[in-house]
């Protein structure tokens, strides 16, 4: 299995600001290097900038107008999240065995009929309605086991603690 990348299809930046941030945030923490918005909304783009450059890690945020052909004009394999596909359970050793970079494609609308027609599976998550983020998530977690766990070199990491929030400068040294 190559690298991840995302595309959000439908984003309507005043309804789904929030969501869409989400979505890239959950993407970039769960090993994705890339997401494609398929409208232009600086607001994301800043935000998610921000935390990448605060916590580390390479990640990408790149506006198209045209994501179709995105999808049609991918080299690797396409994976649609949707509750009408094929439960990941069924097709998760399939999904492992591919080469080349996994494109997960992810809604905010209703979605038109050529994302499942050009995807090589359209898998769902549970098949009933819920997030977008919490399909993202899994589907990531479960394709790649270590995805949630590494380790991004940023300014600032999160200690982890039973007890409390804790947060390390990497700037400063310690005694």
């Amino acid at each position: 299995m190559g690298t991840c990348e995302v595309l959000r299809i439908g984003h309507r930046p005043e309804r789904d600001k929030r969501i869409t941030t989400h979505v890239a945030l959950t993407a970039r923490a769960f090993g994705a290097c890339k997401i494609f918005l398929s409208k232009p909304d600086s607001r994301i783009i800043d935000t998610v900038g921000k935390v990448a450059e605060k916590f580390g890690g390479d990640f990408i945020i790149e506006t198209t107008t045209n994501p179709k052909a995105i999808v049609k004009n991918w080299v690797g394999t396409t994976i649609h999240l949707t509750m009408f596909g094929l439960p990941i359970d069924d097709n998760l050793e399939d999904i492992k065995k591919c080469k080349g970079p996994l494109l997960f494609v992810v809604g905010a609308e209703k979605v038109p009929p050529w994302v499942f027609e050009h995807s090589d599976f359209n898998i769902a998550i549970g098949s009933q309605p819920h997030s977008e983020v919490s399909a993202l998530a899994i589907a990531l977690s479960k394709i790649n086991d270590v995805s949630y766990s590494q380790n991004f070199e940023g300014q600032l990491q999160v200690v982890p603690s039973g007890e409390r929030r804790k947060m390390k400068n990497r700037s400063e040294v310690d005694y």
